[in-house]
């Protein structure tokens, strides 16, 4: 016996190391992709910057190219003007010569009268002989000296550190998984963070091999984050956290483990009626008894084993816990759950097709009649609806039944407390206490379901609402039966 705990030790700590191994070499791989990737990042970057130097250079070349075009065609209006002017000035004093040689008084009078006229209203003397533009362009002058610095400076960004899960604060109930996490400093450059989640059945770290594959959140701003309308359907999940900048991701948080445990079930189709058709958790009314299918299915049968089904082994836990068992007959058109409750509370949904003619839903000891039906044997309790010609709606335990005077839900939520005796149905919607039966279990609870025209479906991997656990301290606390059916010995 020493010696085989040695030898299981052993075998432990190799398939450990064996684990580490391909963790390993799974970190060099994501390594040296993810140093590929940080280099063409780099370039992109760097490539960005260039385009935009050249493109902020070619507008600023532009920008001092039209001062220089703005301010030449001020110089050569000017330029214009003064040539104009010039000319002007010139012919005038030319006549002003000429008329110093006119002998005749009166016509050198006459002239210089002329000349005195054209001269007051000369453009030469209204011209500025000032330039209108300086020809300096210093005003387009740049010094990148700051911005050079600023670029000196450039470093790698800071990487975030990883965030710090305060599992006080996670909460796991309704089907859903509160999660609020913390840095482990202040961080402004913190732009958003990454949620990652997988189910799990271990209650440990998360394992390289026979694990789900992360599931992603991306892009959450706050540092608490819901995952909700999750199924149950693992007894665990693994959960972790990264923070990110407007660059670069940091490390990922110490992963934490939340317990999910929640009812789970599938439908034994080997229990059901012949009349009905079962997948997994859908029953259908089949009027052909299973003939239409057997005909589509006889080639097949034909060229299988007989070697039974791995889901419906004879050793798998789910099959010993119903036991052995013919088919329902007759008019008991009913098939159950292939899990048992046994001990703890328990919750489920079943949701009926529109057209549904009759069915039942409750839960029933192991082993009924073939014949039995829900809700008429001392050991099943349902509740039944009728919708054939007009509604019904009842509770049946021991072959009694109660009128329940509510309208039928679409969906009904059925809670049951094994230890404490207690069988609850709810308007799944809404929540509202349908009907309760009070007893005390003497044997393991499967769940039980009867169907005519029409098909169920069954929800589960549900924990127990808070609503119902809310009204189910209420209504211990009240103490009192709330049924003539309740309170019965077995």
């Amino acid at each position: 016996e020493t010696l085989q705990r040695i030898v299981s030790t052993l075998v432990n700590k190799n398939d450990e190391i064996h684990n580490f191994i391909d963790m390993l070499k799974h970190t060099i791989s994501n390594l040296q992709a993810n140093s590929s990737n940080a280099i063409s990042e780099l370039d992109e970057e760097f490539d960005g910057l260039y385009s935009v130097l050249h493109e902020m250079k070619g507008s600023m070349a532009n920008t001092i190219q039209q001062e220089e075009a703005r301010k030449i065609q001020a110089l050569q209006d000017q330029l214009s003007q003064c040539s104009s002017a010039l000319e002007s000035s010139e012919e005038l004093l030319e006549l002003a010569v000429q008329s110093l040689d006119i002998k005749n008084p009166v016509e050198l009078l006459e002239a210089a009268r002329q000349i005195k006229d054209s001269v007051t209203v000369a453009s030469a003397f209204r011209l500025s002989l000032k330039p209108k533009v300086s020809d300096s362009m210093t005003h387009m002058m740049v010094d990148f000296a700051l911005e050079k610095r600023m670029l000196q400076a450039v470093k790698f960004l800071p990487v975030p550190k990883a965030p710090e899960i305060d599992v006080a604060a996670c909460l796991v109930a309704d089907n859903c998984i509160t999660i609020s996490w913390r840095m482990p400093e202040e961080d402004s450059r913190i732009d958003h963070f990454v949620l990652e989640y997988r189910k799990t059945n271990f209650d440990g770290l998360p394992r390289l091999k026979g694990e789900q594959r992360w599931e992603l959140v991306d892009y959450i701003k706050a540092t608490q984050y819901t995952l909700s309308g999750l199924k149950f359907d693992t007894k665990y999940m693994n959960l972790r956290v990264q923070a990110c900048n407007k660059a670069v991701a940091g490390e990922y948080s110490d992963p934490v483990t939340l317990e999910t445990k929640a009812f789970v079930f599938s439908l034994d189709s080997t229990s059901s009626h012949l009349n009905l058709k079962v997948e997994d958790t859908y029953v259908e009314w089949d009027p052909t008894g299973g003939k239409g299918q057997e005909k589509i299915k006889g080639k097949e049968n034909k060229n299988r084993s007989n070697t039974a089904s791995p889901k419906r082994s004879s050793n798998s836990p789910r099959a010993s816990a119903r036991g052995g068992r013919d088919r329902f007959a007759g008019e008991s058109y009913t098939v159950l759950g292939d899990t048992a409750v046994e001990s703890g509370q328990h919750y489920w949904e079943v949701r009926a097709q529109k057209d549904c003619k009759s069915y039942s839903v409750g839960v029933t000891y192991r082993n009924p009649g073939k014949f039995d039906q829900l809700g008429k044997t001392n050991s099943s309790w349902c509740i039944h609806i009728n919708n054939w010609l007009q509604t019904t709606f009842s509770a049946k335990h021991n072959n009694k039944a109660k009128t329940l005077d509510i309208p039928v839900p679409d969906r009904i939520g059925v809670y049951c407390d094994f230890d404490g005796g207690q069988l609850s149905f709810y308007n799944a919607n809404s929540k509202a206490l349908l009907h309760t039966f009070r007893t005390k279990f003497t044997q393991p609870l499967l769940p039980g379901f009867m169907i005519w025209c029409g098909g169920l479906t069954v929800s589960t991997g549900l924990q127990v609402p808070s609503a119902v656990k809310t009204l189910q301290k209420s209504e211990n606390g009240l103490g009192g039966s709330t049924s003539s059916l309740n309170n019965v010995a077995q």
